[in-house]
């Protein structure tokens, strides 16, 4: 008998690098360090449809051979594993069900679909990335939700290894999914008005992360707007985004999610001792400290985030101090620490 099965997108063989698939690793290899790999049982949930024909054989198994079972969906698995866990629940009362949530759209989610949300009133535990999730859910009727923060296994620089930038031009970079929904159109259109206003070039932007598939022609037609103060430079492996981003002077989070979770870029961020310039979404005052490790700006308002742009251009210093706080906060998402939440509520 396995100690725990885990339910995911492992996407085994396959280089993604989006937040599910990172988180449903990250948890995994964790509870295989504290556990024991022998003690670990996986199931791939990556093939679309075809996997999800599997699903009920996949549950069923992962029932019988374990006494835990966790999930990490999406939208659309959500509904499928949701729904079986809670009926075969039914048949295996002495297995513990959990639910570890990537992101922050559950509780919009739940309100629109009610059946969803009983099933997910009959796991053992939900585990929720903040505070503001979890008492959107509670108000729900739900009582089986823990604070589960997202992680990430980085090792964070050391404060001898802090890079300050005191001069311009400022080196600036988004560190996501590439799409219109990130607000990477944001990033570039209002680099370019804050350096036209200023008269000089007080900002560099640097765009990372994998292009949306769905978003290749709008993305293309946006490079043909990029000045020379802007450039796409690809995707970066996720042990070395420490590396790459500790070079920058700030991480640009211009956000059009209102549900963000706590999204793994930032953690990045943090480990680098860089802070975050970002959108105020619903979860924000659960991961920046606004003013101690960041600066948050009113939600989809380009001219809010000019404004800081513009402050920040004469006054370097108020960035740079922030850069230990971004360190000391990195080690509240390490897995070594996060993981432990889900472990003391298995059986």
């Amino acid at each position: 008998m396995k100690k725990v099965s885990v339910i995911g997108h492992f996407a085994i063989g396959l280089t993604y690098l989006d937040g599910q698939t990172i988180k449903t690793k990250i948890v995994t290899e964790e509870l295989k360090r504290d556990l024991g790999s022998n003690s670990v049982d996986i199931y791939d949930t990556h093939g679309g449809i075809k996997t999800l024909l599997k699903a009920p054989f996949m549950v069923w198994r992962a029932f019988r051979k374990s006494e835990n079972i966790i999930i990490l969906p999406a939208h659309n698995g959500l509904r499928i594993f949701g729904r079986l866990l809670a009926a075969f629940k039914r048949f295996f009362k002495n297995k513990k069900i959990h639910y570890v949530v990537i992101g922050g759209w559950l509780p919009q989610k739940l309100e629109k679909e009610k059946r969803l949300a009983k099933s997910l009133k009959k796991f053992d535990c939900i585990y929720v990335e903040t505070n503001t999730m979890k008492k959107a859910l509670c108000n729900m009727g739900f009582q089986n939700i823990l604070v589960m923060p997202n992680c990430k296994q980085l090792t964070a620089l050391t404060p001898d290894e802090l890079v300050y930038q005191t001069n311009a031009p400022y080196r600036l970079c988004t560190f996501s999914r590439v799409n219109k929904e990130k607000g990477i159109e944001t990033a570039v259109d209002v680099i370019h008005k804050v350096n036209d206003r200023l008269g000089y070039a007080a900002y560099l932007l640097d765009i990372y992360g994998p292009i949306d598939p769905a978003q290749t022609q709008w993305f293309e037609s946006l490079k043909l707007r990029f000045s020379n103060n802007v450039r796409y430079c690809g995707s970066v492996p996720s042990d070395e985004s420490v590396e790459v981003l500790k070079n920058y002077f700030a991480l640009l989070f211009p956000t059009h999610y209102l549900t963000e979770g706590i999204p793994g870029t930032i953690i990045d961020a943090y480990a680098a001792g860089v802070p975050v310039i970002s959108a105020k979404w619903q979860s924000f005052d659960d991961v920046v400290e606004d003013g101690l490790t960041g600066i948050g700006y009113e939600f989809d308002s380009e001219e809010a985030l000019e404004c800081v742009l513009l402050e920040i251009a004469n006054n370097s210093d108020m960035l740079n101090a922030m850069k230990l706080n971004c360190l000391k906060k990195s080690f509240v998402y390490l897995p070594c620490n996060v993981v432990r939440i889900i472990e003391a509520n298995m059986t």
